[in-house]
């Protein structure tokens, strides 16, 4: 009976989601996050308590020191503390996080929660040829929490091929959300990063989320907010974007999700499985060369 009354309350909180203005309030907070004043000290301070954020492994450690609260959010870490995982044929992963879900790619499916599926097409926008490269490969589904650390970096060495912003909604990716709304991640705002790697193509879907207003990557800067609804796409075939693992390739102003996708030459490390606390650098995987 108690799970039964946490279902429908779960998609009751689901229901009102869908009708709240995501976008406006994401913009709201991108505003007050990157106001400068008298405000900023307390409410990072209330933050950490809150969230019990672990200031002994950022590089400043001083909270008055931050100008703004963004730019205590996207604080980077002392680089000691994330070791990135050593080996020639090792995927490391890229952020701090919570594995959601991971493991195989089931007929152009990926599992979302428990009874729930959505298409790799529909989560790349629509590019069907890009979703055949995946096509029996696999995936994996990181969430970050408001106290992680937000910056994402390189799995595995990787050459940019292309850039496509996919415009949405922007529903709480918070696990309750990701039971209660279908097809979640491929509905809300996200960011594909295509790259060419040692074990064949890898995309790196930034998701973005409620009071998530600002998507950015190292070669563009802010990709969100966007201009316009349109999906977008940016080729770099003809550049030598490369970057190489543990490399900073992005971040989240504010909590959000990362999935990975990947060849069938990759194979995830047994310790890889829902719920599973991971810290950007650890070992998540190994392909074949």
């Amino acid at each position: 009976m108690k799970n039964s009354n946490s279902n429908w309350s779960e998609k009751a909180l689901g229901l009102l989601f869908t009708v709240l203005p995501h976008h406006l309030i994401s913009r709201v907070v991108f505003k007050l996050t990157r106001l400068k004043g008298p405000l900023v000290t307390p409410v990072i301070r209330w933050f950490i308590k809150t969230f019990k954020v672990d200031m002994s492994h950022a590089v400043i450690q001083d909270i008055t020191s931050f100008p703004t609260f963004n730019e205590f959010f996207i604080r980077a870490l002392k680089p000691e503390l994330r070791p990135i995982a050593e080996g020639e044929l090792e995927l490391a992963s890229p952020v701090d996080g919570t594995v959601s879900q991971c493991g195989d790619i089931m007929n152009d499916h990926l599992f979302q929660a428990k009874g729930q599926f959505y298409s790799v097409e529909d989560l790349l926008g629509g590019d069907a040829l890009l979703a055949k490269l995946f096509q029996g490969g696999r995936f994996a589904t990181i969430y970050l929490a408001p106290y992680n650390y937000h910056r994402i970096h390189m799995p595995i060495d990787g050459r940019l091929k292309k850039m496509i912003h996919v415009p949405g909604r922007l529903f709480s990716v918070a696990q309750w959300t990701v039971r209660a709304i279908p097809g979640l991640f491929a509905r809300n705002e996200r960011v594909v990063c295509l790259f060419s790697t040692p074990s064949g193509p890898m995309a790196m879907i930034l998701v973005g989320a409620i009071n998530v207003a600002a998507i950015e990557t190292v070669w563009s800067g802010l990709v969100t907010p966007p201009k316009g609804k349109q999906v977008s796409e940016f080729n770099y075939e003809h550049t030598d974007k490369s970057y190489v693992k543990g490399e900073e390739m992005g971040r989240f102003n504010m909590g959000s999700t990362v999935i990975l996708l990947t060849t069938d030459k990759v194979e995830w490390s047994q310790l890889l499985k829902p719920e599973q606390t991971l810290k950007m650098g650890e070992l998540i995987g190994q392909f074949k060369h």
